[in-house]
């Protein structure tokens, strides 16, 4: 049987009630401990891009479950990483392959859980957190007091902004999660949130909220989309009038949040242009 097969057998007997955390063997605590080994190798992922358009991403499911049973299946221990002391069901992952792949984690509040994937060349400003079943691509900045959460899914060469929330998407198991393209930058403050995919070589403004509930007018393809961003756009809040305008509790007017969608102009990528010097 390959990992697929026993995540999948492993999740049945849990659903049935057949297994839980008190009963589970040193076998099934072997799978759970390979699965994860395979989500920090890359070598499986909670979501994959199935066409060529922002929209075509699917959820994994059997890699969600995967990740739920190593909930459902493990005690809560006392743990430490260092001088750190916590109580949870997952240890924090252990950094010694980072240094291999030039990609760093600076001192002394980075938290990368266990099961999570770092590719090469990424660097980690402190503190920031990266949870399980995220996969961060090669040569992405997290940077300070930014999260990454379960299942996220950010590609290569992505400047996440300070102070930026990618939200986490494990349940249900058939929603796929946050995702941010290949060459995307976010400015400091964004969030994240709900499945929503920001297409490649997007920048986005800081402080903007990205949501499936909030419509992205987009003025280059002259549409209105919700849950994604296309690729190749600027995108930035503005408000508009909301359907509540005219109640009499709101003077002068209610207004709700959108996203604005132009094409990128040329000095809008010189100030986002990565700069090598930092990965070298």
């Amino acid at each position: 049987m390959n990992l697929e097969s026993d995540v999948r057998d492993l999740w049945q007997r849990y659903d049935d009630g057949d297994v839980d955390a008190e009963s589970a063997t040193v076998d099934e605590l072997d799978t759970l401990d390979a699965f994860l080994d395979a989500l920090e190798a890359g070598e499986v992922r909670a979501a994959e891009k199935t066409g060529s358009d922002v929209t075509s991403w699917e959820a994994n499911e059997w890699v969600k479950r995967g990740i739920l049973l190593n909930f459902g299946l493990r005690e809560t221990l006392a743990r430490e990483y260092g001088d750190v002391r916590y109580h949870d069901v997952l240890p924090l992952r252990d950094t010694e392959d980072l240094g291999e792949r030039g990609t760093r984690n600076t001192p002394d509040g980075t938290a990368i859980r266990r099961g999570a994937y770092l590719g090469s060349d990424c660097i980690m400003m402190s503190p920031s957190f990266v949870n399980v079943g995220a996969h961060v691509g090669d040569g992405t900045l997290v940077d300070s007091c930014d999260t990454v959460g379960s299942c996220a899914q950010i590609g290569a060469n992505v400047k996440l902004g300070a102070n930026t929330l990618i939200g986490g998407v494990l349940e249900p198991v058939e929603d796929a999660p946050v995702v941010v393209e290949d060459g995307a930058a976010l400015g400091a403050g964004c969030r994240v949130t709900s499945g929503f995919v920001v297409g490649e070589n997007s920048i986005v403004g800081e402080n903007t909220l990205l949501t499936p509930r909030i419509p992205v007018y987009d003025l280059v393809d002259e549409e209105i989309y919700y849950g994604h961003l296309p690729a190749n756009r600027r995108a930035f809040t503005r408000f508009v009038e909301s359907s509540l305008g005219d109640h009499d509790l709101f003077a002068g007017g209610a207004y709700k949040p959108a996203v604005v969608a132009l094409d990128i102009e040329d000095d809008t990528l010189d100030a986002t242009r990565r700069e090598e010097a930092l990965r070298e």
